[in-house]
């Protein structure tokens, strides 16, 4: 579902008000026999209306403020990871191991296992007959750095040998921060999906079809064309207000 701009909604509802206020202006001249047309159900529907673009605006913010957490929880992560990996190297463990570490802060750090061809290095190796490609230069998704970084811990865990003096680097504050990281995502994917309900419960208020704010406007409109004529001066005042739908 394409999304209206903010701005577009909002012009929506404003202009729906005046769209009452010129209806409520005419007193009993407006009498529309369509239910949905009445004055107390436009009234209604402005009010529901507003109700969604608030839900939206504080879902909005709610997600803003959970990605905003988990961006400052996750920037640490780096230099606590290479702390780590330096305390962990400075035991005696073996090459395969050692290894293991490495490639797991390498895809923390989100730099490359290989070099990054050029298109002059690709070109001129394809000309040998030798095919060069670039692959993927890391794992810096939110999900693979959390696995990752488990994976790091886990590892860390398996040696015995490792367990330095520096409060930050024991296995405890390492699965600390893991499950605070864990918890800021969470937030963050729970955020989306209220965020994602609240625009959908809106967009039902306001552009359901037949029964949504957009399509009601458009029905007074015409019914006051109707009552006044093309054009009269109430139809040419109210003609002017314009509703936007999103595709």
């Amino acid at each position: 579902m394409a999304r209206n701009s903010e701005t577009g909604h909002a012009i929506n509802v404003a202009n729906f008000d005046i769209l009452i206020a010129e209806a409520t202006s005419y007193g009993t001249t407006f009498n529309p026999s369509k239910p949905a047309l009445k004055l107390a159900a436009l009234i209604t529907l402005a009010t529901a209306s507003k109700n969604a673009m608030n839900t939206v605006s504080s879902t909005s913010i709610a997600l803003s403020l959970a990605r905003n957490a988990r961006e400052a929880a996750f920037k640490p992560l780096g230099p606590l990871v290479t702390k780590a990996n330096s305390a962990f190297n400075a035991t005696d463990t073996t090459a395969q191991v050692d290894a293991t570490a490495k490639t797991l802060v390498r895809k923390l750090q989100g730099r490359r296992a290989t070099k990054k061809y050029t298109e002059e290095e690709k070109k001129a190796a394809a000309e040998k007959g030798i095919e060069l490609s670039n692959s993927s230069s890391s794992q810096m998704g939110i999900d693979n750095r959390i696995e990752n970084f488990s994976t790091f811990i886990k590892l860390l865990s398996s040696v015995s040998l490792y367990a330095p003096n520096e409060a930050d680097l024991k296995i405890t504050a390492l699965t600390a921060v893991l499950n605070d990281l864990k918890a800021k995502n969470t937030a963050v994917v729970n955020a989306v999906v209220a965020d994602e309900n609240a625009r959908l419960s809106r967009h039902v208020v306001m552009y359901k079809d037949n029964t949504g704010l957009y399509d009601i406007a458009l029905d007074v409109k015409t019914y006051i064309k109707s009552v006044f004529g093309a054009s009269s001066p109430r139809y040419k005042m109210i003609s002017k207000l314009k509703f936007t739908k999103p595709r």
